[in-house]
């Protein structure tokens, strides 16, 4: 699904609005646990509901781990996240900042199944929140950093603390490449 026109860019300024608040450089690592910390979002690893859902987490983290990275949980205004902590840092990093752009974007909660309980979700903020998630991690000036610095797609992934599909990903879609 195509984004709205001019949302990559308004994307791009939230990512950098974020860094200048949270005093970090445009091109710096961006900890997605100190921004849901710094917005005052809790996030809960989902081990740490193995009490109250056993079950539950015994089979989101073991049996079909990939069925569930991370949910936003509301109730009004407030809101808590849990984490499939069962995931490389990596990815737990890009479903915490996919979570956290939703509420940047100030995406309103939905019901995520139907009456049948069919899964539901809409598709346009799923892509912006994916899109500013891939912006907060790695910057459109952090691409242009792993570039002029020569690291490798595992290197920018360390250094930038997420996948190195992001990485990748980031490196094409800002044009770092052919941009130097």
């Amino acid at each position: 699904m195509p984004l709205r026109r001019g949302f990559k860019s308004e994307a791009n300024e939230i990512a950098r609005q974020v860094r200048r608040d949270l005093r970090l450089g445009l091109a710096a690592p961006l900890d997605p646990w100190k921004l849901a910390d710094h917005l005052g979002i809790p996030v809960l690893p989902l081990t740490s509901m193995k009490t109250e859902a056993e079950k539950a987490v015994r089979q989101l983290t073991r049996e079909d781990h990939e069925a569930f990275s991370a949910v936003t949980v509301f109730s009004g205004y407030r809101r808590l996240i849990i984490l499939n902590d069962a995931h490389s840092h990596g990815r737990q990093a890009s479903s915490l900042a996919h979570e956290i752009a939703h509420s940047l974007l100030m995406h309103e909660p939905e019901s995520t199944v139907d009456g049948k309980g069919t899964r539901e979700w809409n598709a346009e903020e799923e892509e912006e929140a994916q899109w500013l998630a891939g912006a907060l991690l790695i910057s459109e000036e952090a691409a242009l950093t792993i570039m002029r610095s020569k690291l490798s797609l595992a290197e920018g992934a360390k250094r930038y603390g997420t996948s190195i599909e992001i990485v990748r990903g980031r490196l094409n879609v800002t044009g770092a490449k052919k941009r130097l």
